[in-house]
């Protein structure tokens, strides 16, 4: 299995954007998991980590995504992140017998993100996870 990206949606309410996107990895949940949850992980295909405490209400500081706390946290399924620059959320399914399918929102005021941002990332995330 490879991984794929699908065409991300966006929405817009007032000044407030919110992005989507399906991405289909290559690996289980299990692989998957520790490049959304931990610190090294995230840093190595999304932004700089200074701080993430993994937990419910634990803090996070994600780079230029900004600094908060998690306000959502199932392992190995949800970790959302909302801060002083909107809010990130990964949520984990199953796809098949050895994938995974990430559901991805960013709700975000401003201009600061866009969707072509968020498809490099996922492309780097993808090939982090590609089988050697």
């Amino acid at each position: 299995m490879t991984g794929s990206i699908e065409q991300g949606t966006s929405q817009t309410h007032g000044n407030t954007h919110i992005l989507h996107f399906l991405v289909r990895l290559p690996r289980p949940m299990a692989a998957v998991w520790p490049y959304l949850a931990t610190a090294d992980g995230l840093a190595s295909w999304c932004t700089p980590v200074d701080s993430l405490e993994p937990r419910l209400g634990g803090t996070v500081g994600l780079g230029e995504l900004g600094s908060g706390r998690i306000t959502a946290w199932d392992v190995d399924r949800v970790a959302e992140y909302t801060g002083d620059r909107g809010r990130v959320r990964f949520h984990l399914e199953r796809d098949g017998e050895d994938g995974a399918a990430l559901r991805f929102t960013h709700e975000f005021q401003g201009e600061a993100e866009t969707e072509q941002r968020w498809r490099s990332r996922f492309e780097r995330l993808i090939k982090r996870l590609e089988p050697a």
